[in-house]
Parts: structure tokens; C-alpha cells; sequence
């Protein structure tokens, strides 16, 4: 049984951690968030101590090695994605390998850092990169590697996921904490084609607001128009009239690839490799974090092109604009 502890723990993504902990039978033994709103943690490790001032998190933690002869084996990270970087170095110098969500960091130089942080420690750096341990996504890589080897599949990925008002006002809707709409709901899936269709040749964005992008990735086996949105305004009007406030669809050669089931073990799966020392480390994101990155400093060249057909839908204003 390993000991963890849990930076974020009142997040939206922390409940899948505690419960991939939980199910490869280890302990939380210690959480921290600025807020108070985690009685979610009774549902997983009620015996789990928490904290809401870093400082006596951080106290505590080492109190529990030089007191009670308690080491941390890991440090699971679901904190604002600004602070990913601070809270992996943390847990390394604790002597603890970090478990930590997409995106790892912002900027591709942030992982030279941390890849010195984890040669000085010994420690080590996990990323939940969970598309890749789902079915489907593994039988496609499987598929497009054993197909022919010069072949240029023709994708088209989008996901639109609603959100309200209050997006903006969190640090979601800060570039400088989130990245932006590309870095914050769309790594996993720029790092999911990297996985699969192989290196990045060519990156244009076509629409870059507050609510929406839209671009063109060249990869080695891969030509992808993508459109990711919060507005729900531009969900199809097939799934506004279910009531549904999320789509998500990749096509390749025009056929669907269902991967819309599956999802709620990803974690736990995740964690049951990281454990055993087959994870993905920092390398494996390196490639993401690259698209993001020149995504977020790209020039928008506007609608010319292999454009995504979404990205026509009319742009409106802030919502917070006078």
C-alpha cells in the first residue's frame, strides 16, 4: 500500500483521483485546497487529514516523515493548471513522485525545469494522459500502425462543451492561469493524435476567441481540421433538442470513432500503471504542451484553407464586455 496525498482535492477532476487511489488499494493520508468544499473525501479516505493553508499542508507532511516515520510514495496534482509546475516541485522535494493532470505545464521550456527537478531528486513525473488507456483510442493506434504506411488520414475532431458565465470569472477564463480554450479542454485530445497519428508537421488557427478555436493539424499520418467551443450556442441542434449540453465527435475518413463510453475507469487504470512504473512521464506530453503552446501564440488567419465547418458558426461578444 502506497501514501498519497492530494493537492486540489476540492476540484472538479479530484473525486476521480480518490476514487483510482481507493481502488488500487492505497491511502490518501493527507489533501489540500484553499477551499473548504470537500466532503466528498468521506466517500474515499474519511481518515485522510486536510488542510486548507499550503503552509501547514506542507508542515504536516514533513512532520510525518521525521515524527512518525511516514513517507510519501506520491502526490496526486488537480489544482489550477498555472500551478501544476510549483505543485510537482513540491512534491519532488518531499521526496514523492507527482501524479499530475493535464495540461503538466504551459510552456514546452517548463518541462526542461522539471525534468532537472526530477535528475536532482531521483523522483519522478506522472501525467494523466487517460485517452490513451481507453479502448478505443488503443485499438485505433493499433489500426492506423498496422495500416498502410503511407497513408494520410483525413480527421475531423470536435468537441463542444457548454459552459456558463461563471467559467470566466474563474481562473478557467484567465489565459495566464489556464492557457485558453485549446490548453484547457483540448490537450487530451492533441495529445491522443499525437499518440496516434505521429509528429506534428504543420499548425494553423483559424478562429481564436474567449468561447471558441478552431485550426488545422498536419501530423505524419494525419490531416486534422478541429473545433473546440464553452458556447452553447453552437452545439448541433439534434443535441440541443435532447437537452444535452456536450458534444464530442472525431471522424476519420469520415466514419465515427465511438469512445464515448469507458470513461470512468480511466483513471483508476491510469493509476494501476503508474504504480507499477509504466506511466506516462514528462516526454510523452512534451508534444501537447507544443501545440498548445503555438496555438495560444499563433497568428489567427482567419477562415482559408482546410477549415473545420464549425468554424463559421458567428462569433458574439464577451459576456462580460460592456
Amino acid at each position: 500500500m502506497k501514501n498519497f496525498a492530494l493537492i486540489g482535492a476540492a476540484g472538479y477532476i479530484a473525486p476521480r483521483h480518490m476514487k483510482a487511489i481507493k481502488e488500487t488499494n492505497n491511502d490518501l493520508i493527507a489533501a489540500y485546497d484553499k477551499f473548504d468544499s470537500v466532503g466528498i473525501i468521506d466517500s474515499y479516505f474519511p481518515h485522510a487529514d486536510f488542510f486548507v493553508e499550503f503552509e501547514r499542508f506542507d508542515r504536516h507532511v514533513e512532520k510525518l516523515k521525521y515524527e512518525k516515520n511516514i513517507q510519501l510514495d506520491y502526490v496526486s496534482i488537480c489544482t489550477p493548471n498555472y500551478l501544476h509546475d510549483a505543485h510537482i516541485r513540491m512534491a519532488l522535494r518531499r521526496g514523492a513522485d507527482a501524479i499530475c493532470e493535464k495540461p503538466l505545464v504551459l510552456n514546452p521550456w517548463n518541462i526542461d525545469a522539471l525534468g532537472n527537478i526530477e535528475k536532482e531528486t531521483g523522483q519522478r513525473i506522472w501525467n494523466i494522459l487517460q485517452l490513451r488507456v481507453h479502448p478505443s483510442i488503443i485499438a485505433l493506434k493499433e489500426k492506423i500502425a498496422n495500416g498502410p504506411k503511407d497513408k494520410i488520414y483525413d480527421v475531423d475532431l470536435t468537441y463542444l462543451t457548454s459552459r456558463g458565465n461563471w467559467y470566466y470569472t474563474s481562473w478557467k477564463g484567465d489565459v495566464s492561469k489556464s492557457g485558453g480554450i485549446a490548453t484547457n479542454i483540448g490537450v487530451h485530445f492533441y495529445d491522443m493524435l499525437s499518440w496516434v497519428f505521429g509528429d506534428v508537421k504543420e499548425n494553423k488557427v483559424h478562429v481564436h476567441t474567449h468561447d471558441r478555436a478552431a485550426g488545422y493539424l498536419e501530423f505524419e499520418r494525419a490531416r486534422v481540421r478541429w473545433f473546440l467551443s464553452i458556447n452553447e450556442d453552437v452545439l448541433p441542434d439534434e443535441i440541443k433538442a435532447k437537452g444535452q449540453r456536450t458534444y464530442r465527435s472525431i471522424t476519420i475518413e469520415g466514419e465515427e470513432l465511438e469512445f464515448s463510453g469507458g470513461f470512468t475507469d480511466l483513471h483508476t487504470t491510469s493509476y494501476e500503471e503508474i504504480v507499477k512504473g509504466n506511466g506516462y512521464g514528462i516526454e510523452e506530453c512534451r508534444q501537447a504542451i507544443e501545440i498548445v503552446h503555438n496555438i495560444r501564440h499563433a497568428e489567427v488567419v482567419g477562415l482559408q484553407g482546410e477549415y473545420h465547418p464549425f468554424a463559421k458558426k458567428e462569433l458574439i461578444k464577451h459576456p462580460f464586455s460592456v
